[in-house]
């Protein structure tokens, strides 16, 4: 079945997989969805037995319909390989009564080399696809992880550049050092002077700018994203959940056909969407368990019905999560109501201009896969702290707080139904928040201190990614006001 795409916010003009890819945001500002979600043609049965790439293939091929089956392997293959440092790509571990899904063996030790490892590899395939005139810009807002997982993918990736904005101050040490000693002749970090929000804020705002488009096409460029605004961003997370289905069946852990719940930390809510698309396609899943932590925008949501980012940005020690707009919600958004693009379009209005929206009780009712909850710094710490005490493994800030929601949700709810918790990043990413919750505050501002603290708790071999940023040089300097941001961006393409 030929699958095409069009915006959540009602412009009628229908796309195909390749072109939404490419230009990554509708003309409306809108975000693409798939006309249908397709079903998945194997069996549970038939997938336990696929490898990482087959399985991907199999999900994959359903959405991206307009791609050859050489295209589309091809893609896969140079995707998901020796980068990853375990063949299984996305391996499952039992501890402490839930299964995690390490999503972090990639070459930026975050969940985000999932998708953005395929990512630029679709996106060259769709630029010539459509015959692209322009190299493409990516142009990307990050809180920590995105940000260094695209310009891994993208580096020196010909006829691409990449330009990414993160929070000065608002990511951890770690995350900034990969960033910025980041090589590659096509890549370019600049640090804003403000939050996530604004960020993603001021990127949103320069897609939405035809005037600066057209300047940027007579300089040669074309403006596409990576962040999970993209649906090609979207649909290789989707291939995880089905993955990590079936290998709980092969394991003798499920029986095919039983129900499992899934928690995922959230913050621009693109994987947790993800689970929910993998459900739409038959995959077994009862409730989609959305972890906040302090900036609990999203549990408010899910809980009243009212989306309200007018409240105080608070800065955790899981800044990954540290959103107070979650842009991918918006496809549930429309979703709910039935693919209504002028109503999903009015709501995303009155974000923008008013800070908060209503939906309608049957909106409300339509999401009722979804539970919210929230943890907590202080109890984020303490679960990091307990799951390490009974069990000896070590989880990072953001998995402690997905953790910590669903062993509430459990307790609360009596629900004993096998769960998946999305792991999103290695401890080592944020080795002082994790050494610190397991043996108290230190005494070092060194965060490499606690690198070689957290390698001597885990016994875990500490990854490539933390043992390249111990000596590698600064190569990125660049700095802004939130709102300098295309200026920076019109320098950067100028050459000035």
């Amino acid at each position: 079945m030929d699958i095409r795409y069009r915006s959540t916010r009602g412009d009628s003009e229908q796309v195909t997989a390749s072109q939404a890819i490419l230009r990554g945001l509708a003309k409306d500002g809108g975000l693409y969805m798939p006309e249908t979600i397709p079903q998945l043609e194997k069996s549970l049965k038939e997938m336990a037995s696929l490898t990482y790439q087959e399985t991907a293939y199999e999900v994959m091929k359903l959405f991206l319909t307009d791609f050859t089956e050489e295209e589309l392997k091809g893609c896969i293959g140079r995707a998901y390989d020796e980068k990853f440092d375990t063949e299984e790509i996305a391996p499952l571990v039992k501890a402490d009564g839930a299964y995690y899904l390490e999503l972090f063996h990639g070459s930026t030790i975050a969940f985000k080399d999932m998708a953005l490892s395929i990512l630029p590899h679709l996106m060259t395939v769709s630029a010539k696809k459509n015959h692209a005139e322009h190299d493409i810009v990516i142009l990307t807002a990050t809180s920590g992880d995105t940000g260094k997982a695209a310009m891994a993918g993208f580096a020196d990736v010909p006829g691409t550049r990449i330009i990414v904005f993160y929070p000065k101050g608002g990511v951890s040490q770690v995350q900034e050092l990969q960033m910025v000693t980041q090589k590659g002749d096509n890549t370019d970090v600049v640090a804003i002077h403000g939050n996530f929000d604004d960020a993603q804020s001021g990127v949103k705002a320069i897609f939405g700018d035809r005037e600066f488009a057209k300047e940027v096409e007579a300089m040669g460029y074309q403006f596409s994203s990576a962040n999970s605004i993209n649906i090609g961003r979207l649909v290789p997370q989707i291939v995880y959940y089905v993955y990590a289905y079936a290998k709980l069946l092969e394991n003798g852990e499920i029986q095919e056909g039983e129900q499992i719940n899934v928690t995922v930390p959230t913050g621009n809510f693109g994987n947790i969407l993800a689970a929910y698309f993998a459900k739409q396609m038959g995959l077994p899943i009862d409730k989609l368990i959305c972890a906040s932590n302090d900036n609990k925008v999203l549990y408010d949501f899910f809980k009243t019905g009212v989306y309200d980012r007018r409240r105080e940005f608070i800065l955790t020690n899981s800044p990954s999560m540290d959103i107070l707009i979650s842009s991918n919600l918006e496809r549930l958004i429309y979703l709910s109501t039935g693919c209504d693009g002028e109503k999903t379009g009015r709501l995303m209005k009155d974000l923008a201009e008013k800070g908060m929206y209503e939906i309608t009780g049957d909106m409300k009712e339509r999401m009722a896969d979804f539970v919210g909850g929230f943890a907590t710094q202080e109890e984020n710490s303490a679960e990091i702290k307990k799951v390490y005490e009974d069990t000896g493994y070590v989880i990072d800030t953001h998995t402690g707080v997905a953790s910590c929601v669903y062993r509430n949700y459990a307790k609360t709810t009596g629900d004993t139904k096998k769960t998946v918790i999305a792991s999103t990043a290695s401890p080592y990413k944020f080795s002082r928040s994790v050494v610190e919750a397991i043996e108290g505050p230190g005494s070092s501002d060194d965060e490499f201190t606690y690198i070689d603290r957290l390698n001597a708790i885990s016994g875990v071999a500490l990854p490539q990614a933390v043992e390249e940023i111990k000596s590698a040089p600064v190569r990125h300097h660049m700095e802004c006001e939130k709102d300098g941001m295309k200026e920076t961006v019109r320098g950067i393409l100028s050459g000035k």
